[in-house]
C-alpha cells in the first residue's frame, strides 16, 4: 500500500524551481542580479558542498540576437565572471559561455546570426541541461516520474515539457558532449551544487542530481 502510494506520487512530479548551492550567498545574489538572471533561480548557502572540475550541468539562455548575447556576457564579466568560451558565430547561430564566480556555467546563445535590433536584456528561454551518462536511461527514469518528453534526439538529447510553476525547462545531454560544448574538461568530482525542486517526493536521479519536494506556497489573505 505504501509502495503504491509512493509510486503514484512520484509519477506526477514536475520541475518547480532550480536552486544553486553557493559558498557566499551575498556575493552570489549580487552577481546574479547584475547578470540579470536572478528571477530564474534560487540560491542557498552551502559552503561545505565541495566539488572540483565540471559539475555536470549548465544553464542556457536563449536570447533574440548577437548584440543581446554580447550584452549578457559583458554584464557577467563586469560582475566577476570568466569566459571559457567567448561569443562566436557557428552553424546554428551565435553564442558564448561564462562561468559565474560560484562555478556555475551559463551559455548565452541565439539562433540569429545578424541583429535585427538593438541589444536588450530580455531572455526568451532558460534551459537547465543536465550532463548524463546515458540519455535514454535517464529520460525513461524521468518519464516514469511523470515528466513529458517535448523533444528527443535518440541517445544524444532530450527535453521535457516545462512545469507550470517553473520558468526553467529541463533537458538532458551527454555529459562529455555538454562539457565539450562549454569548452571545459568533462572530469569532475563531489557535489553537483544544484538542487531541483519538484512537485512530488524527494529523490536522486541516475547521475546523482538531487530533487527535493518544493515548498508549498504561503497562503494568501482572503
Amino acid at each position: 500500500m505504501d509502495m503504491a502510494t509512493t509510486t503514484s506520487t512520484a509519477a506526477h512530479t514536475s520541475l518547480a524551481s532550480v536552486t544553486l548551492e553557493v559558498a557566499d550567498l551575498e556575493a552570489a545574489h549580487r552577481f546574479y542580479s547584475a547578470f540579470g538572471v536572478d528571477t530564474y533561480i534560487r540560491l542557498r548557502e552551502a559552503p561545505e558542498a565541495h566539488s572540483t572540475g565540471f559539475r555536470g550541468f549548465t544553464l542556457a539562455l536563449t536570447v533574440s540576437g548577437p548584440a543581446t548575447v554580447d550584452a549578457f556576457v559583458a554584464a557577467a564579466v563586469d560582475a566577476g565572471a570568466t569566459v571559457p568560451k567567448p561569443p562566436a558565430k557557428s552553424l546554428w547561430g551565435y553564442g558564448g559561455v561564462v562561468q559565474a564566480p560560484d562555478g556555475t556555467f551559463w551559455k548565452i546563445a541565439t539562433s540569429a546570426k545578424r541583429d535585427n535590433g538593438p541589444a536588450t536584456r530580455e531572455i526568451d528561454e532558460v534551459v537547465l541541461l543536465l550532463g548524463v551518462e546515458d540519455v535514454k536511461a535517464t529520460k525513461q527514469f524521468y518519464v516514469d516520474r511523470g515528466l513529458t518528453v517535448a523533444k528527443s534526439f535518440g541517445g544524444k538529447y532530450a527535453e521535457f515539457a516545462p512545469g507550470q510553476s517553473s520558468p526553467v525547462k529541463l533537458a538532458l545531454y551527454k555529459r562529455r558532449g555538454l562539457a565539450k560544448d562549454l569548452g571545459v574538461p568533462a572530469d569532475g568530482t563531489g557535489s553537483h551544487r544544484i538542487v531541483l525542486s519538484g512537485t512530488a517526493d524527494a529523490f536522486t536521479d541516475l547521475d546523482g542530481f538531487t530533487w527535493e519536494t518544493a515548498a508549498s506556497p504561503a497562503p494568501t489573505a482572503p
